[in-house]
C-alpha cells in the first residue's frame, strides 16, 4: 500500500497514475528506488512488441495531448511520412511556461525515470534514435535531476546502444531553453533547439511530423503525455480508455491556483470531476467571507468563465438532446469546456473571487503577453503592447469608455492573424473579459478622460497644436 507524506495525501476523488509517486513516503528520484517499484518493466514489455503495435495501443487509448491543444497523441505519431528516409526525432516539451500550470516540474523533480521510460518507449514506437528534453531555464535543479536519471538509465542499458538487447539504439539529451513563453510552441521550440531565435514556423508546410528538427520528421509531446505512454503499454489501450469519459480518456493533472482555501495539484479521471467538486470539495471553497467570481480553466490563455453563467451544450444530452448546465456542473474535460466557450488547455485552473477587480486581472495578463511576444508577427508584436497600454490606463483611472471599445477592437484584429497561436493566447483573455465584465471595466473609466493625453509625448503634441 502506498503512503504519502503528512499533509500531502491525495483527495479521495483523485486517481493517481502519473502522480502515483509524487509526495510519496520513502520515495526518491533514484533509479534503484524506481526499479524496486517495478520501474522499466513497461519498457521491457514494449521491447517485445512491434513499434506499430505500440502506436496502435496509444491510438486505442484515446490519449490526447496534455500540453494545451488536446490533439490525439497516437494520431500525431502516424503523421510521420511512411516513405521517410530521414532521421526521426522525438522532443519532450518541458518548457511549462503557461501561467497557472505547475505539474510537469513535479514529475521531473520526484519521478524522472517515469518520463525517461515513457520517452524510450515512444522513441521505439516512432523510430526515433535521438530524443531531446527541452526544459526551461527556470528549472535548473530539474535539469540536473534529469541528467542524472538519464545517466543512471544508460548504466542499466535502458538508454544508449542496443537497449535491453533489442538492437534498438536511442540517446536522450537535456537542452535548457532561454526562458521564453514562445518556446512552449512546438515550432518555436524547434527553432530554439536548432540555435536560432524562437520564431514559430508557418504551418503548413512546417508541420513537425514532416518537417521538424533539422527539417526531419519530429514528434513533440508534453511531459505528462509521454508519461502516459508507459501506463498505456502496461494496461493496454482498451483498458486505459475505460478511465475518464468518451473522447476524453485517462487521467489528467489539474493545477489549481488563486483564491481558494487549498490550492494545489490534483490528478483526476478526465471528465469525472465537475467544477463544483474541484473548487468546493477538493480545494475547500473560497477564502473566508468571499465568493467565487470567475475561473480561467486551462492556463492564462484560456477564455475566462463567470461563476454565475449557465450554458446550453448542443446535442450533448440524452438521445442527442441539448444539455443545459450551470458553471458549477461543467465536467473538467476537453470537449465540455470547449463547448462552454473556453478550453481545458494545460490544466491550469486560475480562480478569482469577488475581491478581484477585473481591470487588474486583465492588465496582469496583458503585461505578461506584451512582454512574451516574440515579435515576428506585426499584429501580435504591436497589438499585445497596445492592449497593455490601454489596460494600464484603465487600471490607473485614466481611460475613457471608448478605450474599452478600442481594446476589444485591437484584440479581435490580432485573433487569427498570426503565424502561431500566441495571437489567440494574448487576445482571447481580452475578448472574454470584456464580453463578460464589460460594465465593470467601464466603471473604471471616465468620460472626461477622452480628451486627456495618454503620455508626455501626447501632451507635448497637444500643446504644440494649441500654439500653432
Amino acid at each position: 500500500m502506498i503512503t504519502y507524506k503528512a499533509g500531502k495525501q491525495p483527495d479521495s476523488r483523485e486517481y493517481r497514475l502519473i502522480f502515483k509517486n509524487v509526495d510519496r513516503e520513502n520515495w526518491d528520484p533514484s533509479i534503484d528506488c524506481y526499479l524496486r517499484d517495478g520501474g522499466y518493466d513497461d519498457l521491457k514489455k514494449a521491447m517485445g512488441m512491434e513499434p506499430k503495435a505500440i502506436t496502435e495501443e496509444v491510438k486505442k487509448s484515446g490519449l490526447r495531448g496534455r500540453g494545451g491543444a488536446g490533439f490525439p497523441t497516437g494520431l500525431k505519431w502516424t503523421f510521420i511520412p511512411p516513405n521517410n528516409t530521414k532521421p526521426v526525432y522525438l522532443i519532450c516539451n518541458c518548457d511549462e511556461s503557461e501561467p497557472g500550470t505547475f505539474k510537469d516540474r513535479y514529475i521531473v523533480h520526484q519521478d524522472p525515470h517515469q518520463l525517461v521510460e515513457g520517452m524510450v518507449i515512444s522513441c521505439f514506437a516512432v523510430g526515433a534514435k535521438v530524443a531531446y528534453i527541452y526544459i526551461r531555464e527556470e528549472f535548473p535543479e530539474a535539469a540536473i535531476i534529469l541528467e542524472k536519471a538519464i545517466a543512471e538509465a544508460r548504466a542499466k542499458n535502458f538508454v544508449g546502444k542496443n537497449v535491453l538487447g533489442s538492437g534498438f539504439d536511442v540517446e536522450i539529451y537535456v537542452h535548457r531553453g532561454a526562458a521564453a513563453y514562445i518556446c512552449g510552441e512546438e515550432t518555436g521550440l524547434i527553432e530554439s533547439l536548432e540555435g536560432k531565435r524562437a520564431y514559430p514556423r508557418i504551418k503548413p508546410p512546417y508541420f513537425p511530423a514532416a518537417l521538424g528538427l533539422y527539417m526531419c520528421p519530429t514528434i513533440v509531446n508534453n511531459v505528462e503525455s509521454l508519461c502516459h505512454v508507459k501506463h498505456i503499454v502496461r494496461m493496454g489501450g482498451d483498458e486505459y480508455a475505460k478511465l475518464g469519459v468518451k473522447n476524453n480518456t485517462g487521467t489528467r493533472i489539474l493545477c489549481v491556483s488563486g483564491d481558494v482555501m487549498k490550492p494545489g495539484y490534483f490528478e483526476v479521471e478526465v471528465g469525472k470531476v465537475t467544477m463544483r467538486e474541484l473548487l468546493y470539495d477538493m480545494c475547500g471553497g473560497p477564502k473566508d467571507g468571499r465568493e467565487f467570481k470567475a475561473v480561467i480553466p486551462g492556463g492564462s490563455s484560456a477564455k475566462i468563465l463567470r461563476c454565475d453563467e449557465s450554458f446550453t451544450l448542443k446535442g450533448k444530452g440524452p438521445e442527442g438532446a441539448d444539455l443545459k448546465l450551470s458553471f458549477w456542473d461543467i465536467p473538467m474535460d476537453f470537449d465540455s469546456l470547449a463547448a462552454c466557450g473556453s478550453m481545458a488547455g494545460s490544466g491550469g485552473v486560475i480562480v478569482m473571487d469577488n475581491t478581484r477587480k477585473m481591470s487588474w486581472v486583465l492588465n496582469n495578463l496583458n503585461t505578461f503577453y506584451a512582454h512574451e511576444s516574440c515579435g515576428q508577427c506585426t499584429p501580435c508584436r504591436e497589438g499585445s503592447m497596445w492592449m497593455k497600454k490601454i489596460s494600464d490606463r484603465i487600471v490607473a483611472g485614466e481611460a475613457s469608455p471608448k478605450d474599452v471599445a478600442t481594446l476589444e477592437s485591437v484584440a479581435y484584429q490580432i485573433d487569427g492573424r498570426t503565424i502561431c497561436a500566441f495571437g489567440e493566447a494574448s487576445s482571447w483573455p481580452v475578448e472574454a473579459i470584456i464580453a463578460k465584465f464589460r460594465e465593470e471595466l467601464l466603471a473604471d473609466t471616465k468620460e472626461t478622460n477622452e480628451e486627456a493625453p495618454h503620455n508626455a509625448e501626447a501632451e507635448a503634441q497637444r500643446r504644440y497644436l494649441q500654439n500653432a
